[in-house]
Parts: structure tokens; sequence; C-alpha cells
């Protein structure tokens, strides 16, 4: 279609009309001047701009039409195929995450219960774009004194009842939570999962134990190794427009402090950094268990304060907040600290009705708080400083017994293993009293600790070795230590501790 004119001064074509203009610069080709010493027809190289504008012209005009009609070929191919992400809407996706069974582990349960109605009943998320993963074995514990209840707050209400969740029992595993964060169907649950795509945005919160390198699970460790490898393959399908972690765990920081690129339209805000534990809060005498963990309560009671004016807030204007009303750890970021560190939190985490009643705030939330390490062994003691079961007092013993009698050999054993990869004690108490600060050799830190928790002590039944293991990574942030001569050391010192 002719979309315009324009005149050559010998003709009038339209710009996108290329037959008329190429044959407009065939005949101004012909009428080229002659040379009046040889009467012969000058060739187009002889020519000179002076005596051939008309041709010029035409030339020109033709090359325009032709560039102009190849672009726009691709250009409209490009839209067709990209037709349903430009005109789809943004949607918001969530993914919840509790990764602890035992009733000493309440308060995980109860973190992701209380958000899940935040997001739903207050903030307006559809239950659809959430994912729910919880072990679900708390609700309905012969330990809980309420049954079918979940509280997150001394005298709160229930947050358990109308919780859709989508896996639970054997099927709350680090590989099926990597797959569901990547759209891919996994066996059991619901079938659920994030089919967020490049224009979506993506929330994550993960409430569990946590190591170096590591966030835990009912069975099995999530590793910084495969999370980092997920997290690409995602940004390079465009799975996400932007996404934002919240992670409550023991040394969560090092899940992103050297891996997570800032360039990849990710934010991580965890609970604590690098190199230390994060802490339980409010705790419930009656059932003898934390009701929260300090970080997420302070968070969520945040975004409670300012409801519903959620866009009020961005990323970054929480973060400090938060770093601020959490005393115990100190609250870190990764990532992104530009575009989404200024976003509202409304972008992740729903807007909700403009003219809704404020939700009641949490309190209390640094009310008896210890680091989640030591929480197993406190529960076991506070049972028994109230029962009056004489049975269940000797039971109670010897757990707290073997307990503590296990941390002392944990932190023998892992002496020995440093000395028997340096040969040196020096060394040994030098990478003993080191700190995490980062981890430099992710895959090293996977297969290490994967083979101390299977060969030596698992971490979900003994979560106080957390506090020793860092002495393991240390060996594989130095350039002068193989990974295989860390694994043989660890197998050979687990084999003779257990003989």
């Amino acid at each position: 279609a002719v979309v315009s004119t324009q005149s050559t001064g010998s003709f009038t074509c339209g710009l996108l009309d290329c037959r008329c203009c190429c044959d407009k610069f065939n005949n101004v080709t012909d009428k080229a001047p002659r040379d009046n010493r040889s009467n012969s027809i000058r060739t187009p190289r002889e020519l000179t701009f002076p005596y051939s504008l008309p041709k010029m012209k035409a030339f020109i005009l033709c090359i325009v039409c032709l560039v102009g009609v190849t672009y726009s070929f691709y250009i409209d191919e490009w839209l067709t195929e990209n037709k349903e992400e430009i005109s789809s809407e943004a949607n918001i996706w969530v993914l919840l995450v509790a990764g602890s069974n035992g009733w000493y582990n309440y308060r995980h349960q109860a973190d992701i219960c209380h958000l899940y109605h935040l997001l739903t009943k207050k903030h307006g998320i559809p239950p659809q774009y959430i994912v729910n993963m919880q072990y679900n074995d708390i609700a309905y514990s012969h330990h809980n004194p309420h049954p079918g209840q979940i509280i997150n707050a001394l005298h709160g209400k229930d947050v358990y009842q109308g919780n859709m969740i989508d896996y639970m029992g054997d099927t709350v595993t680090p590989q099926n939570f990597l797959k569901i964060l990547s759209g891919i169907q996994v066996h059991g649950g619901s079938g659920k999962v994030i089919e967020s795509g490049p224009n979506d945005y993506v929330f994550v919160n993960f409430v569990d134990h946590g190591g170096p390198g590591i966030l835990g699970f009912p069975e099995g460790e999530l590793h910084v190794a495969d999370l980092t490898r997920t997290l690409e393959q995602m940004y390079h399908n465009r799975r996400y427009k932007q996404m934002l972690w919240y992670v409550e765990a023991c040394y969560s920081g090092s899940m992103f402090a050297s891996s997570l690129s800032p360039d990849m339209n990710i934010t991580a805000h965890t609970a604590s950094n690098t190199e230390e534990s994060s802490y339980a809060c409010v705790l419930d005498e009656e059932m003898h268990v934390y009701l929260g963990d300090c970080w997420s309560l302070n968070w969520m009671n945040n975004t409670e304060a300012i409801f519903p004016e959620l866009e009020s807030e961005t990323v970054g204007q929480q973060y400090e907040i938060v770093k601020k009303m959490t005393t115990k750890s100190h609250a870190s970021i990764y990532g992104d600290l530009d575009i989404i560190y200024n976003e509202p939190i409304s972008m992740f985490m729903g807007h909700g009705p403009k003219a809704a009643t404020p939700a009641t705030t949490l309190t209390n939330m640094d009310k008896d708080s210890i680091p989640s390490p030591d929480v197993m062994l406190d529960y076991l003691r506070r049972k028994l400083a109230r029962t009056d079961n004489g049975e269940e007092a000797r039971s109670l013993e010897l757990q707290i017994l073997y307990h503590e009698t296990t941390e002392e050999k944990v932190q023998v054993l892992l002496n020995d293993i440093v000395f028997a990869v340096t040969g040196s004690v020096d060394k040994t108490q030098l990478i003993k009293q080191e700190s995490v600060t980062r981890i430099d050799d992710p895959e090293c830190n996977k297969a290490v600790l994967e083979t101390f928790f299977s060969a030596c002590y698992k971490r979900h039944t003994h979560p106080y070795i957390i506090k020793y293991i860092t002495s393991l990574t240390m060996l594989c942030n130095m350039d002068n230590y193989r990974t295989e001569q860390i694994v043989e050391a660890i197998v050979r010192n687990c084999h003779y501790n257990s003989s």
C-alpha cells in the first residue's frame, strides 16, 4: 500500500511502492548523459552527482524502500511471535515453603500459614497463583492442645484454617521445590507450579533451618549450587520480570552473597548474614514452642502496619525498617539493589482493597528469643522442667544427654577432619576460628556437606551441628585442598568414630 508520496524531480512514487521506485530508477539510468567527445553513453561508474541527480534520488528512494519493507517483515514476525507476551497482564506468583517438620519447629509452619492469610484474604492475591509447601504435621499433632489450630502470636487467632496446602509430607523436597519454581510438573501434591512468564512478578518466602550454602527441608538440603543454576536458567528462559526472595534461616545470606548476580532482576532479603543464626521468638509456655521467627514476625508486622497502603513502602524501605527491628541477627539484602529495591512491596505481595481496615499488628517480637539451632534442646529441657511423669522425665533426660554428648562429639570430629586435610594444628585452629563470608566453591560445598550429613550426622535430627560445620565450607574455599581429599577425610573419620 502507498502510505505517502515524495517527488524525485521527474516522478512521484509512494515510499513503500518499491516496484514503482525501482522502475523509475531504471528509466532514469537509461537517460544518462552522453560524452560529447566519443558520442557514447557514460557508464554508471563514470557518472558524477551533478550530472545524475534524478538517478541518484531514484536510487536512494529505492534502497530506502527495500530496507523498510525488509524491516517491516521482521517487525511483523516478532510482533506475531510475542503477541501473547505484549498483550498479557502481569501476574504475581507466590511460592511459600516451610521446610521443616517436628513439633519443636512449630514456628516455621506458623509463619507460612500466617503469610498465606495475609496474601489471600488481605492483599487480594488469588489462591491459584500461590503454591504452598508444608509438611503439615503441626495442626493435628498429638502435642497440640488446640487440634486443628496454629497461632503465630501469643493469644493470637488461628492461622491454619483456610490454608490450601499444595504439597505436604514426603513431597516437600528440595528437588520438587526447584521444579515447582521453574514451572515443571512434579509427582504428587496438587500439581500446581509457578507458571510465570516474562511479564510476571515472583515472590518466594522460605522459612526453615539453614547453614553455610544450604537451606533445610524435612529430608535433605537445598544447596546454593543447585539454586543458583535454577535461577540462571529461569532468567535465561524469561520465566519472570522481577523476583523477590524473603528467606528466614540461619546463614541465609550465604545462599546469595557470592552467587546472585545484580543483573538477573532478583533481590533477596534474608533474616541473617552469611555467618550467623537467625532467631526464634515468642515462647508459648503452654505448648513449649516458639510461635514465630523474629525476622519473619518483624517484616509481617511492618506489612500489616502499613496495610492497605502497600504501595507506600518500597522493598528497600521495608528492608531498612525491618533491619532496625531485628536486633538479634543482621538482616541482609542481595542481588538487584537498584530497580527492585525501589519497587513498592505491593508489586510482589498484592495490593488489597483500598478501603480495608488495618489488620491487628503482632506484638512481643523479641520476647524470649533464642538461636534457631538451639531450639530443639531448649524444648526438651523445658518439657523436662514441667513434667510430673517419672517415665517421661527419664526419657527426656536420656534424649537431652544424647544430644549434649553428640554436640561435643561433633566439635571433636570436625577438628579431626580439618586436621586430616591440612596436616597442621595451626591451620586447623585458624580455620575453626574463621567466619564464612562467601561460598567460593559451591560444588565442593555441596559434595562435602552431603557427605557429612549422610556419613556422620543428619542435620534435621541434629540441628545444633550447623553451628560447627562452617569449617568444612572454609576448607572448600581454600585452593590448597581438593574436594575428593575433604570427602575422603570425612568418610574415614566418621567411620572411625562410629565403629
